[in-house]
């Protein structure tokens, strides 16, 4: 009588378990593993973060915050990258500096974060629902600069948490908000 008690608690934990983690896992938070230099210095080959994928069904995503997103060419592979420019805005980049236009005004973005610069030369207008993303390791990424504008609705989730390597672990790796802007 005990063997069946035990063997029905353990099948109810094991279905509550899942009735949890499964929603969770597909609306809430997705665990995901860095590969490329393409954000070295910020993450390295390997780190293990957990994903947010409900903020931005609650608000749009904001200049610095690094996100993870499908590859505009083959939406089975994820990156990972950092925003640079919202929509509405034009991107400038001279000289491995970026250069954001936004309505009258005009910001330079001190970018202290940058594992590589690069010195490509790039003016882009962002419309509704586009965003200009870029690697940290600029000479190795592939970008916006290559790709274009990055739509909306490919972007999945920002980075919540780095778990690995555990003398890393931090809330929000990566996010940086620049002085000179209110966005």
């Amino acid at each position: 009588m005990e063997k069946k008690n035990s063997w029905g608690e353990a099948l109810r934990f094991g279905l509550i378990l899942i009735a949890v983690i499964i929603p969770f896992r597909m609306y809430v938070a997705q665990p995901f593993i860095v590969h490329g230099a393409s954000m070295d210095d910020t993450f390295h080959q390997s780190d293990y973060l957990i994903v947010d994928e409900l903020s931005y069904l609650l608000r749009d995503p904001k200049r610095g915050e690094v996100i993870v997103f499908k590859n505009p060419f083959n939406q089975s592979q994820y990156f990972i990258k950092r925003i640079i420019g919202l929509p509405g805005e034009t991107v400038i980049l001279k000289e491995g500096k970026v250069t954001i236009i936004s309505g009258n005004q005009t910001i330079k973005l001190e970018e202290n974060y940058l594992g590589s610069d690069s010195t490509e030369n790039k003016r882009v207008k962002l419309e509704a629902g586009q965003y200009f993303a870029m690697g940290d390791n600029r000479s190795v990424s592939f970008d916006s600069r290559n790709w274009g504008p990055l739509s909306r609705d490919l972007i999945r989730g920002r980075a919540l948490l780095r778990l690995f390597p555990f003398d890393e672990i931090s809330y929000l790796p990566g996010h940086f908000t620049y002085n000179s802007l209110n966005n």
